[in-house]
């Protein structure tokens, strides 16, 4: 099964995630089929925090793979600043 989920990088104590259409069997920071975009938690004003390419989300979900619930949760999130915007 194709899963949407966050990897993690960044350094200690400063987290950074890529979001990534991976293999479910796959680990978390491992290999992954395509990335989707980024999160920066620890963002600051005037930095971009989030960018997620729709496109592409709308294919890998038009063929199949589940999102995770955070990715869901910043999914919305985009949606209402592009509402907002």
């Amino acid at each position: 099964m194709v899963v949407i989920r966050l990897s993690r990088g960044g350094s200690k104590g400063r987290p950074f995630f890529n979001i990534v259409v991976a293999d479910k069997r796959v680990r978390r920071d491992g290999r992954f089929i395509e990335r989707l975009g980024f999160y920066n938690p620890t963002a600051k004003e005037g930095e971009e925090g989030l960018r997620i390419a729709q496109d592409r989300l709308t294919y890998w979900k038009s063929v199949g793979a589940q999102v995770s619930d955070t990715v869901e949760r910043l999914i919305k999130q985009a949606a209402k600043k592009a509402v907002a915007a």
